[in-house]
């Protein structure tokens, strides 16, 4: 039996981890590490409420469980609020996984963490994962700065990279580009929606199978995780409002410079996604394939 600790365990990915993981308590010792109280709905693991951010707390937490594999979710992935808020991104995105490797160094633990898209600067598009990084947001050089400390250090490491997470858990703090798409829909309010971004959105369920794969098959390195075909933003949200029959008009295309955003997003990403397929074994899916998959379990 292996014992996994889920850093960010509330968030998104955390609680679809958390889900993914305990279908097998045979197999896996899961326990939840996250700020506040447990918001996953469920009692069936040891959670740990906790500032990740403290050092000495993390490390001694750390040290009572004795993880073998650590899934680290948790991060300031606002990306504007990145761009202000420098010092506070750089110590939950940065300061958190060197303070994980120095566990890890010392006590063999298999750290899988993810990452973004945006430690690319989007002139190419469907990146490989030996592609050079060239972050132009403060959001994707602190998501660099954590990759290169997993590369440079001496643990086993997996590094997810990934693009517009979506889906839905028990109780979200958050909302993602589906979700605000459909509620304002839904809600008949009129959106702006980027046409000149391209993007592979990633649904939380196949991130969280990659997490286990990894796991599963001991696969170290980096690995693109996404959706399989290249979209505009904009040709996302109209894929939206079809799958749930909603009004395509309420959507206006708008430039990123009409949009006037504090922080520079990347142009085209996307992924190459051959490695993945072949190394962790797991089906990657049209984005449209995953919103069925997606709206069978909502509704």
């Amino acid at each position: 039996m292996k014992k996994i600790i889920v850093t960010g365990s509330n968030g998104l990915l955390g609680q679809s981890l958390l889900a993914l993981l305990l279908e097998e308590k045979d197999k896996y010792e899961v326990v939840g590490f996250s700020r506040g109280k447990n918001r996953s709905g469920r009692e069936d693991f040891r959670y740990v409420s906790m500032d990740l951010t403290n050092k000495n707390v993390l490390l001694r937490e750390l040290n009572k469980e004795n993880p073998d594999v650590i899934i680290n979710t948790a991060a300031m992935t606002q990306v504007d609020q990145c761009e202000d808020k420098k010092e506070e991104c750089d110590t939950l995105n940065v300061d958190l996984v060197k303070n994980l490797i120095k566990y890890s160094e010392e006590h063999k633990a298999h750290i899988i963490h993810l990452s973004t898209d945006f430690i690319f600067d989007g002139k190419k598009g469907c990146y490989k994962e030996t592609d050079e990084p060239n972050p132009i947001s403060y959001y994707g050089l602190s998501k660099l700065k954590a990759e290169r400390e997993l590369v440079n250090s001496s643990i086993d490491y997996t590094i997810l990279r990934t693009i517009l997470v979506f889906g839905k858990v028990y109780d979200m703090s958050r909302s993602n580009i589906v979700l605000w798409v459909k509620e304002s829909l839904e809600k008949g309010k009129s959106i702006n929606v980027v046409n000149d971004q391209y993007r592979m959105p990633t649904y939380v369920t196949t991130l969280a199978e990659a997490c286990k794969a990894a796991i599963d098959k001991g696969k170290y390195g980096i690995y693109n995780v996404s959706s399989t075909e290249l979209l505009t933003v904009y040709d996302i949200a109209l894929q939206i409002a079809e799958k749930f029959n909603l009004n395509k008009e309420l959507i206006s295309p708008i430039s990123s410079k009409e949009l006037n955003q504090k922080a520079q997003r990347p142009e085209k990403t996307g992924f190459d996604l051959s490695k993945t397929k072949k190394d962790l074994g797991i089906e990657l899916r049209k984005f449209k394939e995953d919103l069925q998959n997606f709206k069978q379990i909502i509704t």
